[in-house]
């Protein structure tokens, strides 16, 4: 009889769903896992905001080291926060079906209340550089504060700090069923490339955990999350980048929105293509030549290197 696989997961409680996700979905195909909690270096430094930490993978490198150590059958990952090139070794072996790629923002007040504020000098609480700039962008007079944890330690910190909101990914509050009453979908805003997708990650060379994995694969969210992770490997960005990307299939046509935002916000450039569902091949670094291409963006480049270089 085979060992249980040994699934890698960061300790929180959206982490361990995801975990508990893919133990599910591979039980599903006649294969018995466990669980090994590892905590990763995001989760043990929730002070300094992401953008000045400075490193790629903060929270997934140190599950990947578990794994390429033989401590860990396979990791999974929040997408999002997965470096566009993996650690040598390391094959990406299934994207589960994607949940919402929306942005949300909790409030504190009533609906009626809270947009009010928005029209005068609101505070709103988040750790991410592509939600700063986009909502900088769009609200000049407001004021963004850090906010780094877990999805608990976020909402509690909002309930006890004097913010007007915070903002947060749907995906992660709707899975562990914490997604408050007092909160709005941000449809304006483009979200993280990748952002609500769940990867699986396992060791190259492991051919029997990996063809174990990939039945869990979702085509589509594949498809889509593969585009946009190109689109940003292109503008050489990470998840700390203010880079923003959402690809869609629509019947035969595959629906790419992009843009990339100075970190103060008062610069953003758009850009949307569609492509033929049978032609994406190389869609997103399509994109992105097109967008370096369009005035003013590498001024924004220099902005974020400045921004990086400071912190």
């Amino acid at each position: 009889m085979q060992p249980p696989v040994k699934i890698g997961t960061r300790d929180s409680e959206l982490a361990v769903w995801q975990a508990r996700r893919v133990q599910y979905l591979l039980s599903q195909n006649g294969t018995m896992s466990e669980l090994v909690y590892i905590k990763s270096e995001g989760d043990l430094d929730t002070i300094t905001p992401l953008y000045e930490l400075g490193v790629q993978g903060i929270f997934t490198r140190t599950l990947d080291a578990a794994l390429l150590g033989h401590r860990i059958d396979l990791a999974v990952h929040s997408m999002k926060d997965v470096p566009t090139t993996l650690a040598a070794g390391l094959v990406q072996a299934a994207v589960l079906k994607r949940g919402s790629s929306k942005d949300i923002i909790v409030y504190k007040k009533n609906e009626f209340g809270f947009l009010e504020d928005l029209k005068g000098k609101a505070v709103i609480a988040t750790s991410s550089i592509r939600r700063t700039g986009q909502w900088l962008h769009r609200y000049h007079n407001h004021t963004i504060e850090n906010l780094r944890g877990n999805i608990n330690t976020r909402l509690n910190k909002l309930n006890t700090h004097q913010w007007n909101g915070a903002i947060f990914a749907a995906a992660g509050l709707e899975r562990i069923g914490r997604r408050p009453e007092n909160s709005m979908d941000l449809d304006w805003m483009l979200p993280a490339p990748a952002q609500g997708a769940i990867m699986i990650v396992c060791r190259k060379d492991d051919l029997v955990v990996h063809d174990s994995c990939n039945r869990c694969n979702d085509w589509e969210s594949e498809m889509c999350t593969k585009i946009e992770r190109d689109f940003l490997h292109a503008l050489q960005g990470g998840c700390s980048t203010p880079v923003s990307a959402l690809a869609i299939i629509k019947g035969d046509t595959v629906v790419f929105k992009g843009n990339i935002c100075s970190p103060d916000g008062k610069a953003k450039i758009d850009i949307e293509k569609d492509f033929s569902l049978a032609d994406h091949g190389g869609a997103g670094a399509i994109v992105a030549k097109e967008l370096l291409q369009k005035k003013g963006v590498h001024e924004i480049i220099e902005l974020i290197k400045d921004a990086r270089q400071r912190s």
